[in-house]
């Protein structure tokens, strides 16, 4: 499978602003000044201003304890809440500017997700799976076959098409849930704690498929609690309180920005 980052249909879309192209040196995801509070009693702020963006082809490692924000963070960048204030736009699309069925229309064709449980169809063959990651994004149904399969290629499972969830290994269906992530040639993955329910060996297996799927330019965000898989990552963003403590910044271009911290100390004293 060719990854095409760059190819997105706009099915569901009401008007021309979500025909932007992701393409020149726009980012691919824009967090802007971010809070999010939950009108519980007393009301709980699980966002502070968080503001960093994600450039085309970068994979970027979100690490922090329970109760950063890492979550919450998730959420909103992938569409499934709204910020408090402040803005997250997809390829340059602002989601505070857009109705709840174009946000859902844009979830469905620039976003893919990996989540630790993996959320796969039981009853369904592996290709159907992967197929069904096309289902609301207008894709024929011939079509959509033939990509999952493409996708399947991807992750080095096109071998077992017709193979059930419950016939795979824990490290295979989560290659299966990262196939049915890429098949809609998304303009950025996020995956949540991938390796959360896999063994140690499994789970390096799997963070080398993110590393080489970074390779051919796919745009990866990893949701993590583990700082050795952030490690791994070419950037590395950590969050505590709600806000983001240090961000590394790009990890080999000599146009890369002076990594940030609100502690000078804080990356010695996370490589020792």
């Amino acid at each position: 499978m060719t990854i095409q980052t760059t190819s997105i249909t706009t099915g569901g879309f009401d008007d021309d602003r979500l025909l932007s192209p992701n393409g020149g040196d726009r980012p691919v995801l824009q967090v802007d000044e971010v809070t999010k509070v939950y009108l519980s009693e007393p009301p709980v702020t699980a966002l502070r201003g968080v503001s960093f963006s994600v450039a085309r082809g970068e994979l970027v490692g979100i690490v922090g304890p329970s109760g950063s924000g890492k979550t919450t963070l998730l959420h909103l960048m992938g569409t499934l809440d709204r910020p408090s204030s402040g803005h997250i736009r997809i390829t340059g699309l602002d989601i505070e500017r857009l109705s709840d069925r174009e946000v859902a229309a844009l979830r469905a064709t620039r976003i893919g997700f990996v989540f630790q449980q993996f959320f796969l169809a039981e009853h369904q063959s592996v290709l159907d799976n992967v197929a069904d990651g096309l289902l609301y994004a207008g894709v024929p149904q011939a079509e959509r076959r033939a990509r999952a399969h493409d996708a399947l290629a991807t992750v080095g499972l096109d071998a077992r098409p017709h193979a059930r969830p419950n016939q795979l290994s824990g490290g295979q269906r989560q290659r299966v849930a990262i196939a049915r992530a890429l098949v809609g040639q998304p303009a950025i993955v996020f995956a949540d704690e991938p390796t959360g329910n896999l063994d140690q060996a499994t789970g390096q297996a799997i963070l080398g498929l993110f590393e080489e799927l970074h390779d051919v330019g796919v745009t990866i965000v990893v949701i993590t609690h583990d700082r050795d898989i952030a490690s791994r990552m070419g950037r590395r963003i950590e969050m505590i309180d709600g806000q983001i403590d240090y961000d590394s910044g790009y990890n080999s271009s000599s146009t890369s920005p002076t990594p940030t911290s609100s502690n000078p100390s804080h990356d010695k004293a996370f490589r020792s």
